[in-house]
């Protein structure tokens, strides 16, 4: 049986671009709700203490790994040597903590972190910046590599590889691993079951984010931003949304994707209380991986 792991994101309970999407709980509790939920992973956010003396036996109490963790890429207009630099202490850290990956997402021209910016106003660049870019980005990524700590790439909803178009020409032009997020790909307009058919090679690391479609189809991409999309709940965890996962899950296996499937949902605590969401997005996942053969481990 292929083998797979379930973690997930410290966003429901605390999200890092919008503080006033948090509950206010600590990193233990948190630790402690995941784990009651049934997950073995989860991936860092700005509650976490970025050394593993400190953090290690907190994670050890709850029986708890790092499964990944953002990194606020800026190589689309800067150069490698200056993103080594920003990315060396994440990256000790990271392979200190026996982690998979890191989580690359390219904030250079972004408006995902901008309230004021609607979503129409993301970044386009033509077939020759992708191509530049995605070379820079291949170089980046063979060098943490070879130092013993692989990216993979999240395809980001009001980022320059967004849609998947953009997507498409990004792999093309790259040969960067991938992180296949459903739920930014869905709220793209894309096809998530063709981009797994066309990049399955590359897929590295899963995000089993859903949508709200309701919610996405009554957008003003003129007018609202990504953020507000998030403040009104265009996000949530598997078996509260409106995409397959049966079929995205099945579709992974079906191409002997191995690995971790994290559940990423950032919505108000408030109403989607995360302890019941974290165990709602985990029935749902087994239930998934049972029906496409996967042994979940962890």
């Amino acid at each position: 049986m292929l083998k797979a792991k379930l973690g997930i994101a410290p966003i429901a309970w605390w999200n890092d671009d919008l503080p006033e999407l948090s509950d206010d709980v600590s990193l233990e509790e948190c630790l402690a709700q995941a784990s009651e939920a049934g997950f073995s992973g989860m991936e860092t956010g700005r509650r976490f203490p970025m050394d593993m003396a400190v953090l290690g036996p907190i994670l050890d109490r709850y029986r708890i790994s790092v499964c990944g963790g953002w990194f606020s890429g800026e190589l689309l207009d800067g150069d490698i040597e200056r993103e080594k630099d920003r990315i060396a202490e994440q990256m000790a850290f990271f392979k200190a903590a026996g982690a998979p990956c890191i989580v690359y997402g390219e904030t250079a021209r972004s408006v995902q972190g901008k309230r004021e910016v609607p979503l129409a106003q993301k970044p386009v660049i033509s077939e020759a910046e992708m191509a530049a870019y995605g070379r820079k980005m291949s170089d980046f990524a063979d060098w943490c590599a070879a130092q013993g700590m692989p990216i993979s790439y999240h395809h980001h909803m009001a980022a320059v590889v967004e849609t998947e178009s953009e997507l498409d020409l990004f792999m093309k032009h790259s040969s960067v691993p991938l992180l296949f997020d459903a739920g930014h790909m869905a709220f793209a307009g894309g096809d998530n079951l063709r981009v797994i058919d066309n990049h399955h090679t590359r897929i590295s690391h899963v995000h089993t984010k859903d949508i709200r479609k309701n919610v996405i189809n009554t957008l003003d991409r003129s007018s609202e931003s990504f953020l507000d999309a998030v403040v009104k709940g265009a996000f949530t965890v598997p078996g509260d949304g409106d995409l397959d996962f049966h079929a995205i899950v099945s579709a992974l296996a079906g191409h002997g994707y191995e690995g971790w499937f994290v559940i990423e949902a950032e919505q108000d605590p408030k109403p989607n209380p995360p302890k019941e969401m974290a165990i709602t997005g985990h029935k749902t996942l087994m239930d998934v991986m049972a029906q496409a053969h996967y042994e979940v481990i962890g």
